[in-house]
């Protein structure tokens, strides 16, 4: 059998694995040894299974695929955050992020290769869709970015944000599998309140967000609060308009009281105003949003806008806060290696 036709091994259960080694004649606490090693103790080969025979590893490579992520490239900013460009195994390139701030340590993972969606003002909405990042690959990506923080930071990984490359909502069993994975004390054991996931707005799927229970944060990424702007710049909200949003919002907080927050990008003489300020106030008071993350554009080349002048972002921060909106102004982190909000695409 070639490499490809193989079972995956990580996509085996646990009582899965130990009827294989059951049926090879081996003992059962042998495959409790090698599902660690596939989640726990983040094995990215047969070979790495130390406390397995020689002879068991070779028959396990010759049953089952183990197609793990792996850094390609990795690049460090002058702020101390790092870019990973990783290759899987079908040599597809994905990027995550690790930003660290004074009290936590972020990792900002990937849920596709590319991006079906074309929000104009993001560089892997460019990009073609190459397809889905499995569970087991976007586990990968945490894990790699978390030993990055112990490595170079020293600290241990406090929170995930799914604001990397793709719409998490459109790989929607995967990302689920994958956090239940990482919440999970067989794998990362790192609380689901720790966690956020970012969508441009897929309305039926924030509601089976809901459906599920999921205990994880949600953030929109809104960016305009009136439809006409919004259609301009995400194509995605012709189908789902702020109206849909509002009512798949509310919909996911009363099934789940999970915590939400509203991400506007400001640009330059489009979004700015006080006007739109208000225009996100109403929307604001529609959605029961903990939090609006005011977030500073980082430029790309193929996008026209520009970032608002300081006295421009101040005086729309001072409405919003005179509205009583809780408001937060997130300083973009990365921006010389191309690893701020917008800006993966593959550089390396």
């Amino acid at each position: 059998m070639i490499a490809s036709e193989l079972k995956n091994i990580r996509e085996l259960t646990l009582p899965e694995l130990e009827s294989y080694f059951n049926d090879i004649g081996e003992q059962k606490f042998r495959a409790k040894q090698a599902y660690e090693w596939l989640w726990q103790k983040h094995a990215h080969s047969f070979d790495d299974m130390s406390n397995l025979s020689k002879g068991l590893r070779t028959k396990l490579a010759k049953q089952f695929s183990f197609p793990a992520l792996r850094i390609d490239t990795t690049q460090y900013s002058s702020d101390g955050t790092v870019k990973s460009r990783f290759k899987t195994f079908d040599n597809h390139l994905v990027e995550g992020v690790l930003i660290p701030t004074e009290n936590r340590q972020t990792a900002c993972v990937s849920s596709q290769i590319g991006c079906s969606l074309s929000c104009k003002f993001c560089a892997t909405g460019y990009m073609i869709k190459k397809r889905n990042l499995n569970y087991d690959e976007i586990y990968d990506e945490v894990v790699m970015i978390s030993q990055q923080a112990e490595k170079v930071n020293n600290k241990k990984l406090s929170n995930i944000v799914f604001m990397g490359m793709g719409e998490p909502l459109l790989n929607y069993n995967n990302v689920l599998k994958a956090i239940e994975k990482i919440s999970s004390p067989e794998g990362l054991g790192m609380s689901p309140k720790r966690i956020t996931v970012s969508t441009a707005g897929v309305a039926k799927m924030i509601k089976k967000l809901g459906d599920d229970g999921v205990r994880f944060k949600l953030a929109l990424s809104l960016h305009a609060a009136n439809d006409k702007k919004r259609n301009e710049i995400m194509p995605i909200n012709e189908t789902n308009n702020i109206k849909a949003l509002i009512e798949a919002l509310n919909y996911f907080y009363q099934k789940t009281k999970s915590e939400i927050t509203l991400e506007y990008i400001l640009f330059q003489n489009f979004n700015d105003s006080l006007a739109d300020a208000e225009e996100l106030v109403k929307v604001y008071r529609q959605v029961p949003a903990d939090l609006v993350n005011i977030i500073e554009y980082n430029p790309i080349e193929a996008f026209r806008f520009a970032k608002p002048d300081e006295k421009t972002t101040d005086a729309f921060m001072r409405y919003l806060e005179s509205k009583r909106v809780n408001v937060r102004l997130r300083h973009s982190r990365g921006k010389d290696i191309d690893a701020a909000c917008g800006q993966l695409a593959n550089k390396g």
